[in-house]
């Protein structure tokens, strides 16, 4: 081990990380993962031979199949609106793989069953039952070869390299491969064993047979070639394809081969003795598969890559961060967010009003006098010239976007224009952080992935910090430094947001008061609440509000205390909390914070010069309208976008009154214009953003509609009645022919049938169903309880009603569309002609003729295998064959009704209508939530909240930071990202500099680890969207000078 460790150290040096880069990426991908580029040439070739044959007749055919065409584009339609979130992208979980296989499952599974594709001369059956025989025989027998690997490499008869696993979803996109091109090759070519006499010699065609046809026409034009595209595709079959040999060619494999079809001019005397070439084809994508996974794995892969399997996937992490995408607020199937709705229970029934942390903090005081409390109080700057701080909030969300936040706060130095002038600005010497560190709730793996990771890869920790050290005694200082004044690094402060107090402040506790480095920001806070003393008589208060939005009486006596003995007549106090009360209660119609009020108003008196928080995640600055009303706070500030999804401006448009005074709007990033195009997105965007919704989605609209299946036509038929008078009665006239409601004349005839159908199935879910029946009921009232309080009782029922009928119209008109399809394929004799196994038992009449087994190889196997052989195959291609168990069993229903069914068999049937009632429901039940969510948020201001976490926006992010200049003016820059990237890669610079062993990340030129990699890079594109003056007030003999 000593020996490879120092063989591979000189190479690593010798390579530079930008070439160990490019030897990572996908241009060199692990052993055996080529099936993309094998599926690509397989689609290409599938293109090829389609073309060749008989278009002519498929488009002479059109305007006569049109009710199949038209069939053929709804499917098509649904099928891609349903996939569309996935294509060119990979979603972890592997959602979008599982809906690609899904997709092709049920969406071929439907499409075999219409008849246009006999216009193309492709018998879909025969292709699909053949797809599923070899497809299951290429897993069973590659899973087995990779057991055999396996065990090789554990007797240690095969590489290092080779005790990597391969992925169970490699070996199936690699056999679904092989079993495509040997299902493209027989559909063109078939299974054709061609004898000597009467066959083409494949032998004399030379390399180019193909063009020979061409000679016998004068016309060589490319019209020509492509008219007879068809014979070049004989000779390409019967040449390149033809097979490879006969029975005594290879005759100790001649019991073990599968035989070919004879093919002959005029009658052929006995069997066929030539190897089938779809076997032969088989066989040689197997060994191929084989030959190149061996050799990659015993030398190709150890030689390109001289290290073990665990130091290769470590190098591979750090060529590339490795962060979270942004929250999933809409997911079905997140148990972060159901945890998160667990611990807010908890925490608002248990941590607030019965046990507070911040009592523990208060009751935890060693001195009586808070307001001389270290713990509290650090005073340290005060003996600063002039300082500079910086201010977020909200930022623990997407890797992508807090990175880029932290990436431009970690640098020594920000150069950016602004309108004719160009400032410099150095970085902070501290950083405050406003709550709301970690997505959707506190807990060590959010804290350490989705907050603490930006942070280390913008300004990387001490050399000697260990991640698992609880800082007992803080301030921790670094090597060398004795007292907190002499440190020159940046610093930290944070206080809690509401997120944060999910848990009851413990993770925040854990990884914020006891540790000592936000990555390169050196921490020393010990409490949830602080006060720090600045040079030129400058105060910052961190409130603690918790869940209620408020600070607590312990909280209140330490800042009043301060006020009164500390922070002088004079002095200038910028309050920062979580909450922008201002404009939440206005909002809202509320009135909380009481307490922070009344300290504001009747301790700080006037000395509050601005008010800065987060919560929402946009920029917003309001300035007090000069009166003669007592000024109490003169600068209203919001900044959340440090990381988390961006929040809306327009909706908060019409704020102007705060504390009896008039304020007005100075700055909002982005701009209300903006900000409600933005909202446009839910429309666009919703099921893409959200994908994970689609769990919900369907399953609301099956249950809707779940007492529908299968329909029922109704007809109105006039009765007699005690007393002479007749009135209408709905009784069943069409069993189960929903296709009759179209069998009117006219199109506006047979849209009101359809509406007709519509409500009498409405009524019949009111009158007969309880599941549909309470499943409607129970959505009504979550749609109501779901619109906000803001609006009367009266329009959150009008709203809410509204969007719940679009929602049951739109499940029951799906519902509709479905039983049509199937109802028109029966009455056609395309579905339910025989039983469930209608695929199995058509499949075994045409293997028997057209894949000859004269050694009895399918009776030897099924004997072997106790009749698991055939039966796998049977029940497989039931399995696949979705529409026909769907069809016999509705058929049966339609017949006897529903009541002689078993068990097993009614759910057979509602979980095969699921399937595709879930593929149609998904984009449409996405689409109206969006629509909603965009009519909402735009028309009536409501769901600011849920209008904008669903479009997951990283753009838009930005921070503040503040100058206290020489003369003691406050000056005040937000600096904003208007597009945040998506992809890193190694800043060459961070990668060429020289580091130290003991050196603090601070001191470098280049301290951010990754740099934009496809886009413009956040420091080359930050531009400054506010900048402010706050003037010191006069100085008087009042004033507190600073205490060292």
């Amino acid at each position: 081990m000593g020996t490879n460790k120092h063989s591979i150290g000189p190479l690593l040096d010798t390579l530079k990380m930008e070439r160990v880069r490019t030897i990572l990426t996908h241009t060199y991908p692990y052993p055996h993962e080529h099936s993309r580029h094998a599926l690509t040439a397989v689609i290409v070739g599938c293109l090829f031979f389609i073309s060749s044959d008989n278009m002519q007749t498929l488009i002479q055919k059109l305007d006569k199949n049109f009710k199949w065409w038209s069939m053929y584009i709804c499917l098509f339609g649904f099928f891609y609106f349903f996939s569309s979130p996935f294509v060119r992208k990979t979603i972890k979980p592997s959602y979008s793989n599982f809906s690609r296989w899904y997709i092709a499952w049920i969406f071929m599974a439907a499409i075999y069953h219409l008849p246009s594709f006999q216009s193309m001369g492709v018998d879909l059956r025969m292709n699909l039952s053949l797809f599923l025989t070899i497809y299951l025989s290429s897993v069973l027998f590659l899973i087995v070869f990779h057991i055999i690997f396996l065990g090789l490499w554990y007797v240690g008869l095969a590489s290092r390299v080779a005790g990597r696993r391969p992925e169970i979803l490699t070996i199936i996109q690699n056999c679904a491969v092989i079993s495509v091109a040997c299902c493209v090759f027989y559909s063109h070519c078939g299974n054709r064993a061609f004898q000597s006499e009467g066959s083409l010699d494949r032998r004399s065609f030379g390399w180019f047979p193909t063009f020979t046809f061409w000679q016998k026409h004068d016309q060589n034009t490319w019209i020509s070639k492509f008219l007879r595209m068809h014979q070049w595709k004989e000779q390409v079959c019967s040449s390149w394809f033809a097979p490879v040999g006969s029975a005594s060619d290879y005759p100790f494999f001649s019991k073990w081969v599968i035989y070919g079809e004879l093919a002959c001019n005029g009658s052929c005397a006995g069997s066929s003795h030539e190897i089938s070439p779809i076997y032969s084809l088989w066989a040689t994508f197997i060994g191929l598969y084989i030959a190149n996974y061996v050799v990659e794995c015993s030398t190709g892969w150890a030689l390109t890559h001289p290290l073990t399997i665990s130091e290769y996937e470590k190098i591979k992490k750090q060529m590339k961060p490795d962060f979270l995408d942004m929250v999933p607020w809409y997911s079905g199937t997140s148990t972060d967010l159901f945890k998160t709705v667990f611990d807010l229970m908890v925490s608002v029934t248990l941590f607030v009003g019965r046990f507070d942390m911040r009592m523990m903090q208060a009751a935890m005081n060693k001195v009586p006098d808070e307001s001389k409390n270290g713990d509290l109080l650090y005073d340290h700057f005060c003996v600063k010239e002039e300082l500079w701080f910086d201010f977020m909030a909200d930022t623990g969300d997407g890797g992508n976007s807090t990175y880029a936040v932290t990436r431009l706060l970690a640098q020594p130095w920000i150069r950016v224009k602004n309108g004719g002038s160009k400032h410099a600005l150095p970085r902070g010497d501290f950083l405050l952080i406003g709550g709301d560190l970690a997505y959707p709730n506190p807990s060590a793996f959010t804290y350490e992935k989705r907050f603490f990771l930006p942070f280390e890869y913008a300004l990387q920790p001490p050399t000697w910090y260990k991640p698992e050290h609880i800082a007992v005694n803080k301030p921790e200082l670094p090597f060398g430094v004795v007292k907190l004044e002499q440190y020159d690094g940046p610093q930290c402060f944070v206080i809690p947001g509401n997120h944060d107090w999910f848990d009851g402040l413990h993770t925040f506790m854990r990884y914020i008061c006891h540790k000592s480095w936000l990555g390169g920001w050196f921490m020393p806070q010990k409490k949830s609440y602080f006060a720090l003393q600045l040079p030129k008589g400058w105060w910052v208060f961190g409130f603690d509000q918790a869940l209620h939005g408020d600070i607590d009486v312990y909280q209140f006596k330490f800042f009043a205390e301060l006020c009164q003995h500390k922070v002088g007549d004079n002095d200038s106090i910028v309050v920062m909390t979580h909450e922008p009360t201002w404009l939440l209660d206005w909002y809202w119609n509320d009135s909380t914070g009481k307490n922070v009020s009344h300290l504001i108003r009747d301790y700080m008196k006037g000395r509050c010069k601005l008010r800065m928080a987060g919560d929402l995640h946009h920029y917003m600055r309001h300035s007090c309208v000069p009166s003669d009303q007592p000024m109490y706070v003169e600068h209203l500030l919001v900044n959340g976008c440090g990381g988390a999804f961006l929040h809306p401006t327009h909706v908060f448009r019409n704020f102007n009154k705060f504390y009896d005074n008039s304020y007005e709007c100075k700055a909002t990033y982005p701009s209300y214009e903006d900000s409600s195009r933005i909202a446009l997105g839910n429309i666009l965007k919703f099921r893409k953003k959200n994908w994970q919704f689609d769990v919900i989605g369907g399953f609301i609209y099956f249950v809707i509609v779940f007492s529908m299946f299968p329909q029922i036509v109704w007809f109105s038929h006039a009765c007699d009645l005690v007393g002479g008078f007749k009135f209408l009665q709905a009784v069943p006239f069409f069993p189960c022919g929903v296709f009759q409601i179209l069998h009117d004349d006219s199109w506006s005839g047979r849209c009101k049938s359809f509406a007709n159908a519509m409500w009498r199935a409405f009524i019949y879910m009111i009158e007969h169903s309880y599941v549909s029946s309470a499943g409607t009921l129970l959505l009504v009232l979550l749609s109501y309880s779901f619109i906000p309080t803001k609006l009367s009782w009266k329009r959150r029922a009008v709203i809410g009603i509204l969007h719940i009928s679009a929602h049951i119209a739109a499940a029951i008109i799906l519902m509709m569309l479905l039983e049509m399809g199937i109802d028109i394929c029966i009455r056609n004799h395309l579905l339910a002609t025989s039983g469930y196994h209608t695929l199995y038992d058509w499949y075994r009449s045409m293997e028997s003729e057209h894949f000859p087994d004269p050694t009895g190889l399918r009776a030897r196997m099924e004997k072997w295998t106790f009749g698991l052989y055939p039966a796998c195959i049977k029940y497989l291609m039931s399995a696949f064959d979705i529409p026909e168990v769907m069809a016999v069993t509705r058929k049966t229903i339609c017949k006897k009704g529903i009541q002689y069914l078993s068990r097993g068999a009614s759910v057979i049937y509602y979980a095969s209508t699921f399937l595709y009632f879930w593929v149609l429901s998904t984009p449409v039940v996405s689409l109206i939530f969006g629509c909603y969510l965009y009519i909402c948020i735009n028309w009536f201001h409501i769901h600011f909240d849920e209008a904008f976490s669903s479009l997951r926006i990283a753009n838009y992010k930005a921070f503040t930071r503040f100058h206290i200049t020489k003369n003691g003016d406050l000056e005040v820059f937000t600096l904003a990202v208007d597009k945040v990237p998506k992809d890193w890669k190694l800043d060459p610079d961070w990668d060429a500099e020289p580091k130290q062993p003991l050196q603090l990340s601070y001191l470098r030129r280049f301290p951010s680890k990754w740099k934009a990699a496809s886009s413009v890079d956040p420091i080359n594109s930050v531009r400054i969207v506010d900048h402010f003056v706050i003037h010191r007030t006069p100085t008087s003999p009042k004033s507190a000078p600073c205490s060292r």
